[in-house]
């Protein structure tokens, strides 16, 4: 556990490191005109910095706790996609019976119409991630470098949907559905349509057919709650406005925090002159810790805006739907080995 601790501040590290160097670049920029060219008349009091700098942390809270309730949101979104899948898929093996058949049907032929409905509902399970990794103008996260350098992608961005939809539907459907601009909403008509033909073949009961009819209605709501916080962005003047203040309030800061080192090195320097003459340069990592911490905490912020872009922080959408289809097909009774493994993990990352 300490380990993996370390290891996550290492990547924080790592995460910020060229915004680091930046705060370095900017603060040496300061020091040398304040130190060589005697440039110590400019300078701003503590008052307005200090007004500026709570404006900033207040806007800055305001962003990540809005971001947080955006991402907890999405979450139980699919939480509640978990517990509507099982659901569902129990409600399909007791409830598709011959019961009410006026002929005999073949347990195999009901084994394998529930096998059909399962199958697409993993289908959509799938069509639904896709349409949720797609990307939108305003994502723009996973474009920094350091998302890119270490291959943080999901699996929507590494296949195509067209090929992980093709072992769950027939080519029928997958060329109707093809056709279609939200394909999620067409697999969930087919499932609808199917199960009406399976009623009207008395394979299952009217009031089992209102039953299922009404875990497809929840799954439309489930699926158009994922959709509203894809589609509605965090409002971009107050992310854009959090970004801009940040920056006004880096940048600003070594005006007063230069030379308040500078009045403090002079005072050093009646007792020890050259620790006094070079104190000022101690303002470097005091000035980086601050400007990390702000810019950090504003990056954060960003970075939860949209849940489902497919960053390291979002919601694990394509764990869960996985998940969902790994005991889906347990419970199927299928082996093992014809159903596939979880993804794994990318530095301690799920996606």
């Amino acid at each position: 556990m300490h380990t993996k601790k370390k290891y996550s501040i290492l990547e924080m590290v790592l995460w910020t490191r060229f915004e680091t160097l930046l705060f370095l670049v900017i603060i040496v920029i300061y020091i040398s005109g304040y130190f060589f060219l005697d440039l110590q008349w400019l300078k701003i009091p503590w008052t307005p910095l200090a007004l500026i700098g709570t404006a900033v942390a207040f806007v800055i809270g305001f962003q990540n706790n809005s971001s947080y309730g955006r991402i907890w949101e999405a979450r139980k979104i699919w939480v509640g996609i978990v517990n509507t899948s099982r659901t569902f898929g129990m409600f399909l093996q007791d409830m598709i019976t011959s019961e009410y058949c006026q002929t005999t049907v073949d347990e195999e032929q009901i084994k394998q119409e529930i096998k059909i409905l399962t199958y697409r509902h993993i289908a959509w399970m799938t069509a639904l991630r896709y349409a949720m990794r797609t990307t939108k103008p305003w994502e723009t996260i996973l474009k920094q470098r350091t998302d890119r350098e270490w291959g943080l992608l999901p699996p929507e961005m590494e296949n195509k949907l067209e090929n992980d939809l093709q072992p769950y539907i027939s080519k029928n459907e997958l060329d109707s559905i093809s056709q279609k601009a939200n394909k999620q909403t067409a697999l969930l008509y087919l499932q609808s349509h199917h199960l009406r033909k399976l009623k009207e073949k008395g394979l299952i009961w009217e009031f089992s057919f209102l039953e299922l009819e009404g875990v497809l209605q929840e799954l439309f709501t489930l699926q158009g709650q994922s959709e509203r916080i894809k589609n509605f962005p965090y409002p971009r003047h107050f992310a854009t406005l959090n970004h801009y203040f940040m920056w006004v309030f880096i940048l600003i800061l070594p005006l007063a925090l230069v030379p308040q080192f500078g009045e403090i090195g002079n005072e050093i320097a009646t007792s020890n002159p050259v620790i006094g003459k070079f104190f000022v340069w101690a303002t470097i990592p005091f000035y980086i810790i601050v400007a990390w911490i702000f810019h950090t905490m504003e990056r954060i912020g960003r970075t939860g805006e949209n849940p489902f872009e497919g960053s390291a922080n979002d919601v694990p959408i394509s764990t869960i739907a996985r998940g969902i289809e790994i005991d889906l097909r347990q419970n199927l009774g299928e082996p093992i080995d014809s159903i596939p493994m979880q993804y794994p993990e990318k530095h301690h990352t799920q996606f």
